[in-house]
């Protein structure tokens, strides 16, 4: 089959049957994963499909349902703590200051936290602050707003003011989706606010995203490659995307 007849058999498939999810696709058309999220990829620039996280759903479809944090902490554990555990090297100096975005692999990056590394720590994410807590080599900070319960992360203009009037030395953001044609995507606007106002309050910025992220494409993009110094993802990431990606430049370290 062509990549063009192909296409268009997913997109039949996808106005048939709603939410349809990437391995499954590819294991019907008997095409790799990767080949899939390109194929995707060319569906929504024509607007026939809208990506979501794993999968695709109509393009008429009005809202995106995200797996809320409790589903999206049991999937995929190994490779948020190899994610963690490399991304460590990019903490800064003893006594810095860094930004926690919220997320599940950002937490995963908390549990791994040196414990003699001492650090002020920013978030917006409630599990992370639970999880930090109390620990004497860190001084925490929780921002303020509304807590948004897909992803227990404070969000609203609140969030962003007290953001706007921040200066770190590292960020460490979550994403997801990572693209050379739309740089760093979210589905929800609220979420994709902070996270601009994460990057733009960061002297560095730290990406991590598993390898199911990278060639991702979601509504709402937070930040241009160019505002990110590093990404930490995972050996299952398509490697033309990662050469891609380093080709603009960016620092990439897989886990």
């Amino acid at each position: 089959m062509y990549a063009e007849e192909r296409q268009n058999a997913i997109a039949q498939r996808v106005a048939a049957e709603g939410r349809l999810s990437v391995t499954a696709l590819a294991a019907e058309f008997e095409v790799t994963t990767e080949t899939v999220r390109r194929d995707l990829s060319g569906l929504e620039r024509r607007g026939l499909v809208r990506r979501v996280h794993g999968g695709v759903v109509p393009a008429d479809a009005l809202h995106v349902i995200e797996a809320g944090v409790a589903d999206r902490s049991r999937t995929r554990t190994a490779e948020k703590e190899r994610i963690a555990r490399l991304a460590v090297r990019y903490l800064p100096s003893p006594g810095s200051t860094v930004l926690l975005d919220a997320g599940t692999t950002t937490a995963a990056l908390a549990a791994a936290l040196p414990p003699a590394h001492r650090l002020v720590v920013v978030t917006h994410s409630v599990p992370i602050a639970a999880r930090l807590a109390g620990l004497p080599q860190l001084d925490l900070h929780l921002l303020p707003g509304r807590v948004r319960p897909q992803t227990l992360a404070a969000v609203g203009p609140e969030t962003v003011v007290h953001l706007e009037r921040l200066r770190v030395d590292v960020a460490f953001v979550g994403a997801n989706g990572i693209s050379t044609d739309h740089g760093l995507s979210t589905p929800d606007a609220e979420e994709a606010a902070v996270k601009r106002s994460l990057v733009a309050a960061a002297r560095s910025v730290v990406a991590l995203a598993d390898g199911t992220k990278v060639g991702e494409e979601h509504t709402r993009k937070f930040a241009e490659l160019d505002e990110v110094d590093a990404l930490v993802t995972t050996t299952d990431a398509d490697p033309d995307e990662l050469a891609a990606l380093r080709a603009t430049g960016l620092e990439v370290d897989v886990a």
